[in-house]
């Protein structure tokens, strides 16, 4: 049995190690809050579509560029985003909607890269078939409004008003059908070679009446990648129905929320 100078000893060395464990996490220099973002938007739209959410982000005073994705190929939409990630002078939140989290996913070891925001947002892992993935859960209404002239493709103007942009006031959906960017078949042939997800902090939004990426799809991947994840009551294009909720969530993952 101990006796009482060994439990007094005993309690005392354990002190003085908690006390050096303390002290050497404080020795550990916290990471800088992140002030720049990078977004990238996905199919049927441009670069403009993130407007809503930059103009609240510069209002905090982060800088933040928003990726024209040439809607080409998966190679080709990596090499725009990681030219614009090379340009950043520290710290950047990598923040993607829709088809763009494939480019999320495979750039986002960038060593600029701080953390990655997914907004309705696909995230496969290295290497897998994301379209195989998406048919295990029920197929979205969008995914029939698709309509290709050649190799070219972009979603009617019905479906991009019903099942896009349904939150959305019909003359501000309207304007975005019209100035949406078609994409090249083999844009969706591309597949993740790593899984950015893995090795770096990650978010997720996701849009709970979405008609473009099934919910529970999303709600799958944002736990398979262990995300801190919200939830938004919005179409697709929650970044434009809800830009002060999405906006606050890029904050979050800055380390400035």
């Amino acid at each position: 049995m101990m006796n009482r100078r060994d439990f007094s000893r005993t309690i005392g060395l354990g002190m003085v190690a908690a006390a050096a464990s303390r002290g050497a996490r404080a020795a550990t220099p916290a990471q800088p809050p992140a002030r720049n973002v990078v977004f990238v938007h996905g199919l049927f739209a441009d670069g403009s579509c993130w407007t809503e959410v930059i103009e609240r982000l510069q209002a905090k005073g982060l800088n933040c560029t928003s990726v024209q994705n040439p809607l080409t190929s998966l190679p080709d939409a990596v090499a725009a985003a990681r030219r614009v990630l090379d340009r950043q002078d520290g710290t950047t939140v990598f923040v993607g909607h829709s088809f763009s989290g494939m480019i999320l996913t495979e750039a986002g070891d960038h060593p600029n890269v701080a953390s990655l925001v997914y907004v309705a947002a696909r995230a496969p892992d290295a290497g897998e078939d994301y379209a195989a993935l998406a048919k295990t859960y029920p197929t979205p209404p969008a995914t029939a409004g698709i309509v290709f002239d050649g190799d070219e493709g972009r979603l009617s103007r019905e479906a991009f008003l019903r099942d896009f942009a349904g939150d959305l006031p019909a003359d501000k959906a309207e304007v975005l059908y019209a100035v949406q960017q078609p994409f090249m078949k083999a844009l969706l042939t591309g597949k993740t070679t790593r899984a950015a997800w893995r090795s770096k902090p990650s978010f997720y939004a996701v849009s709970t009446q979405d008609r473009t990426i099934n919910p529970e799809l999303q709600r799958f991947m944002a736990k398979r990648m262990n995300a801190k994840t919200i939830e938004i009551e919005a179409s697709h294009l929650s970044l434009i129905s809800q830009p002060d909720i999405v906006a606050k969530l890029v904050l979050d993952a800055a380390g400035q929320a």
